[in-house]
């Protein structure tokens, strides 16, 4: 069977500066899923997030879209191969543009930071260290 993909679906203010941010921390987007009013971040290859303008994410739903600037919709959790890897991908959004929420968490087995987008998106950056989870 097929590993399942995940399309998270997230609206943006300015498409090109989103693109612009996002390219700055390291990803790229799938120009074949992409337009003038959506980009196919590609974060993994079952990983995408779905930049659209706020007008395009308004045909999907009825419900008025979150002010990020009171509320937190949802909190996006990426792994990271080492706590060296957490400290690089959170240290590129924040020099592209993005703010840093909180402090580190540091609880020794596990090590994770935390940014918010140019739209205001809470992405956290976890590593774990692999012999904790073996059991």
């Amino acid at each position: 069977m097929p590993a399942t993909m995940i399309f998270v679906n997230l609206p943006v203010k300015d498409l090109d500066a989103a693109k612009a941010f996002w390219e700055k921390v390291g990803y790229s987007c799938n120009p074949q899923f992409s337009d003038d009013r959506c980009a196919c971040l590609v974060i993994s290859d079952t990983i995408h997030a779905m930049l659209l303008t706020e007008a395009r994410f308004k045909e999907f739903t009825h419900k008025a879209i979150t002010d990020t600037s009171t509320s937190t919709e949802a909190l996006l959790c990426l792994s990271a191969g080492s706590r060296d890897e957490v400290d690089a991908l959170v240290g590129a959004a924040v020099a592209a543009g993005a703010s840093e929420p909180r402090p580190a968490q540091d609880h020794g087995f596990m090590y994770g930071r935390a940014f918010e987008d140019l739209d205001g998106h809470t992405w956290e950056i976890v590593w774990m260290d692999p012999a904790a989870v073996q059991g």
